[in-house]
């Protein structure tokens, strides 16, 4: 009888751990659906400049009505970094430079449409930008 009873209880602490690892899922590592539904907003509404661009703006969490999105942009960070980790041809040019003032325009743009199409959205009334350091990092950036 041990061995059926040991049986049973292995069969228990394996449903349990079960059970455990599903909750672990389910409430802390599912993607909040209302905020893939932001994300898909912006993938469907965006124009071809915000499709293109080589920074995908996307919304990170949802705090009551304000919507957390991830920006490469930050008085943190040196704009000819964050610029030239975009476009690499830019690396270097010195912040005057037309291609330079170009791009710090359509970042500007790209990242104000993102963020209206948000707005747009139901149950969304104000938008929060926070910095995406695994992004900066990814990209040779150092956060000091």
């Amino acid at each position: 009888m041990k061995q059926t009873s040991g049986l049973n209880r292995k069969a228990w602490l394996v449903m349990a751990a079960i059970l455990a690892l599903g909750a672990i899922y389910w409430f802390g590592l599912r993607a909040d659906p209302k905020v893939a539904m932001l994300n898909q907003a912006i993938e469907t509404k965006g124009s071809p400049a915000l499709h293109d661009y080589p920074y995908t703006f996307r919304v990170l969490r949802l705090e009551g009505t304000m919507a957390v999105m991830a920006t490469p942009r930050s008085p943190v960070v040196p704009v000819y970094r964050m610029i030239g980790a975009l476009y690499p041809a830019l690396a270097g040019k010195a912040p005057d430079n037309p291609d330079f003032v170009a791009a710090e325009k359509e970042l500007a743009k790209v990242q104000s449409e993102a963020k209206q199409i948000v707005l747009e959205q139901p149950g969304v009334t104000e938008v929060k930008w926070e910095l995406d350091q695994n992004w900066l990092i990814s990209h040779g950036i150092a956060l000091n």
